[in-house]
Order: structure tokens, then sequence, then C-alpha cells
């Protein structure tokens, strides 16, 4: 069982930054995890934003986020971190962070990283709104 959650979120302006942090903890270590974030807006779906494998640290990003979000995670400090910079009012949404126990030598974790099916353990969100 991990225990996940998201802190960092706020209101900012249009073009600005944000971090969010994920702070997880539990009897299974941290750095067995792939880790990913989510956003839900209001009356949409919950979709993919990025994520991140255990150790070697390969990202993967949803287009839209590409160039503007990073993700990172600080296995000493059990810790995922999301820095958006170039804030468009789109990306208001409630931001998930989440557990996957997907193996990193899976041939097809790309696309299921994507997937939140593919994720066991989710945080309660932090809300970001960027007004224009």
């Amino acid at each position: 069982q991990v225990h996940v959650v998201e802190s960092g979120g706020g209101v900012v302006q249009a073009g600005g930054s944000l971090r969010l942090s994920c702070a997880a903890s539990g009897r299974t270590p941290f750095s067995s995890y792939c880790m990913g974030w989510f956003r839900q807006a209001p009356g949409k779906e919950r979709e993919f934003v990025a994520a991140i494998t255990q150790s070697d640290g390969r990202t993967y990003y949803e287009d839209s986020v590409k160039g503007r979000f990073t993700i990172s995670r600080d296995n000493a400090k059990d810790t995922v971190y999301l820095q958006m910079s170039s804030l468009k009012p789109e990306d208001t949404a409630v931001y998930f962070c989440a557990a996957s126990g997907l193996s990193s030598t899976n041939s097809a974790l790309a696309a299921m990283l994507r997937d939140l099916k593919e994720y066991d353990y989710w945080g309660q969100g932090t809300q970001v709104t960027v007004s224009s």
C-alpha cells in the first residue's frame, strides 16, 4: 500500500509557473513505482499529463504539455514533482498524483503509463487555476 499526497496547487496568471509535489509513503519502497500525474477539468474526464519510471527516470508527456511541464522524482525524499511553466487557462484542473506497479522493462510501458487504469494508488488532488 502507498499513500500519496499532492501539494503546491494554487492560482496563477497565464504565462506563470507552479511546481506540484507528491509525497509518497508506505511499506513498499517509493523507488519501486512508476509515478504519474493526471488532471481533471470540470465536466471532463481525467487525462494523462506526465509519467516517470522508477530509477532510470524515463519520462513521458501528453502532447499539449511537452516543452512546458517537467516531471522529476527524488527517490531519497520519496517525492515526485511536476514543474509547470508557461501555464495556460486550459491547464486549469485538479491535478492528481498516482503510483503504478508497472515494471520499467515492460515493452508497452509508454502506452500503459498513459492509462489511468494502470495506476494502483491515487492522491486526493490539488487544484490549479490559471487566470487569463
